[in-house]
């Protein structure tokens, strides 16, 4: 059964009951911060990524926020800087930032549903896979140029190498 199939015969969806609900299906921790938002926590390879969205109704638009810790020596910062406008040129979908003062990294979204639209399940469950696998495929890079002293663009050729399968 299709995630979407649960809500073919519900009419007024709010996105952020659609994601409680994917939350729950993958037994994520969460906490429904409110009726428009929602963070949850989800478990990778690299970091445990702190997710965030929320429903705006002024834009219909659903934000997705998916941060990590990052501390970089403030004599890394342009390494850093430099390393992420590579990182975003591969990015078609989102963008990382980095939040200097609350020294977090930052992968941002937002999905436009104007008109009324309705977010698919499926949607917002790859929307969230996109941006745990953006993370994930980065967080290497960030750190290579932060503490192993890599170039950015040596740095970028280990997230180029898209690795399939584990050892």
């Amino acid at each position: 059964m299709s995630l979407s199939e649960s809500y073919l015969e519900t009419e007024d969806l709010h996105p952020i009951d659609i994601v409680e609900t994917l939350a729950e299906h993958h037994a994520w921790d969460f906490d429904r911060i409110g009726d428009d938002q929602i963070a949850m926590a989800v478990e990778g390879q690299w970091r445990t990524y702190s997710i965030t969205l929320a429903w705006s109704g002024y834009d219909e638009t659903l934000r997705l926020i998916c941060t990590f810790e990052m501390e970089p020596p403030t004599d890394k910062l342009g390494a850093l800087y430099e390393t992420l406008n590579h990182v975003n040129d591969a990015c078609w979908a989102g963008a990382f930032t980095f939040w200097a003062e609350q020294q977090l990294m930052v992968w941002r979204y937002g999905l436009a549903l104007n008109g009324g639209q309705i977010a698919s399940p499926e949607q917002i469950d790859r929307l969230i896979t996109a941006a745990v696998t953006a993370a994930e495929r980065y967080y290497p890079a960030l750190q290579l140029v932060i503490y192993g002293d890599q170039t950015p663009q040596q740095a970028m050729q280990i997230a180029i190498a898209e690795a399939y399968g584990r050892a």
